[in-house]
């Protein structure tokens, strides 16, 4: 089902003006430079401080979930190793499951959406928009995708509600 959701894409989808837009927005989620970016800029506002701290916390939880624990222990390889492909970005290296860019992007999407909602529609539409390059440029499975997702929503939800929450619950 994977490799029919990837070819589709490939076959249905790519064209030109599509490759040169998701190689760009892929980059944006290298090593969540976006996201990290966006909580800078969320912690130069004293209003908004904690909540950049506490992006950055989840992101980096799930990241070292991800990468240190999850991926190792799959050991999945990427599409591009199992199908010969040829890549129109630098190939990533690791293994495939779960989709790291995808997990930081749903994870800052998240926890934005949560502490105010006038950011959910641009949030989720880069991170979802970063999760589909993953597919359309052939280094993730659809299923490393939904992993990312639900990896990131659990760090987001869960930092939330143990830290970020609380703290302004009780004041």
């Amino acid at each position: 089902m994977d490799f029919y959701i990837l070819n589709f894409i490939q076959s249905h989808i790519r064209c030109d003006i599509l490759d040169t837009f998701f190689s760009h927005i892929t980059m944006l989620g290298n090593r969540g430079m976006i996201w990290i970016i966006i909580c800078l800029c969320l912690m130069l506002k004293k209003e908004y401080r904690r909540a950049g701290i506490c992006i950055l916390l989840a992101m980096l939880i799930g990241n070292l979930l991800g990468e240190q624990v999850i991926k190792p222990i799959i050991a999945r390889p990427r599409p591009f190793v199992q199908q010969s492909f040829d890549l129109i970005i630098p190939a990533p290296s690791g293994y495939s499951f779960p989709s790291g860019h995808t997990a930081s992007s749903f994870c800052a999407a998240l926890f934005l959406t949560l502490i105010h909602r006038r950011f959910a529609i641009p949030a989720y539409l880069l991170a979802a928009s970063i999760a589909f390059s993953r597919l359309y440029l052939y280094v993730h499975f659809p299923t490393d995708v939904l992993a990312g997702i639900i990896l990131g929503t659990i760090c987001a939800l869960s930092v939330y509600f143990l830290l970020y929450r609380k703290t302004f619950v009780q004041k």
